[in-house]
């Protein structure tokens, strides 16, 4: 299809962190026409309301970047809402996507998607090769149904239907709750808060795992490449290649905040998946790659989280 400046696009969930990243990467890049609403004007998870919604907009493209997300702790404690609130909301925007001949759809996913044993670095042909981790697989299960669907969309009826698989994201409009954030914005919050209190930061599980992180305007400049560009397969993994341990992690952001007390792991927590990296070798021969360096964006993140102090997000279950 031919996209221009004035193509009509939808952008779902344009409030959280990945969406308002797409936002402002469309408007730096001149896109005029961008539908967006937020959960209260439409309910995603609403069958008719969707429909409703589409109908009337017509979208020619659409970007579907919301979800229910969040941590271990999250997962662990809220399986039903992690499995059905997303089959809900990218089933119900798939389908009316294919219903009202949407050319364009790109469907964000997780690399834990992948096996919990899989070969590393993680190649999209290992999808369901081998069990889940289990404390991650109710929305793990949810994204796989969403990749098939596009999978099989483009198979049946030769739409453009792309997923990405994301590594572990970060950046501003993160959430910090300590309750259903990710690692990553966790610990920033934690090392802050023991800075200020002078206090030791407890962790959860050993620190072994390794894990990727991108930023997330690299991820909205990878979704905007995969809007711009026709995609030969259907499913791109979308990361940097390259990891650290959460032990290295907690040591760069203690440094990055600058706080000097002990650092508590406790092992009788759960580690999670014991690596995660991503091969990201067929969207960076097609030509894109990330561009934000790790230790660079997490002070970005953290000067964010300073200016947002009183307003950061806490996303509660």
């Amino acid at each position: 299809m031919v996209i221009t400046k004035q193509s009509r696009i939808f952008l779902a969930g344009h409030r959280g962190m990945v969406g308002s990243a797409v936002l402002r990467a469309l408007k730096a890049n001149g896109y005029e026409n961008i539908l967006a609403k937020t959960s209260s004007e439409l309910d995603l998870r609403n069958q008719n309301q969707v429909n409703s919604f589409f109908q009337k907009h017509q979208p020619s493209i659409v970007i579907d970047a919301a979800a229910r997300v969040g941590g271990i702790l999250a997962n662990r404690d809220y399986p039903y809402q992690f499995l059905m609130d997303n089959l809900l909301i990218q089933n119900n925007l798939i389908d009316a996507s294919v219903r009202q001949g949407v050319e364009k759809f790109i469907f964000l996913g997780s690399s834990c998607i992948y096996p919990k044993h899989a070969p590393q670095p993680l190649k999209e042909e290992y999808l369901l090769t081998g069990p889940l981790e289990e404390t991650n697989s109710w929305y793990a299960l949810a994204k796989i149904a969403g990749v098939k669907a596009c999978e099989a969309i483009r198979k049946q009826f030769g739409k453009e239907f792309v997923s990405l698989m994301p590594t572990n994201l970060y950046g501003p409009h993160d959430n910090f709750d300590l309750h259903t954030s990710h690692v990553l914005p966790a610990m920033i919050r934690k090392f802050h808060e023991a800075k200020e209190e002078g206090s030791a930061v407890e962790l959860w599980g050993t620190g072994t795992p390794m894990r990727e992180f991108l930023h997330v305007d690299d991820m909205a400049s990878a979704i905007l490449f995969a809007m711009e560009n026709t995609l030969p397969e259907s499913i791109y993994n979308v990361g940097t290649g390259k990891d650290l341990s959460i032990k290295d992690l907690a040591s760069m952001i203690q440094h990055i905040t600058a706080h000097h007390g002990p650092i508590h792991f406790d092992p009788t927590k759960p580690d999670g998946t014991p690596r995660k990296l991503l091969d990201v070798s067929k969207l960076k021969i097609l030509g894109w790659k990330d561009s934000i360096d790790l230790e660079e964006g997490v002070r970005l993140t953290y000067q964010w989280f300073l200016d947002h102090q009183k307003g950061y997000k806490e996303v509660k279950l």
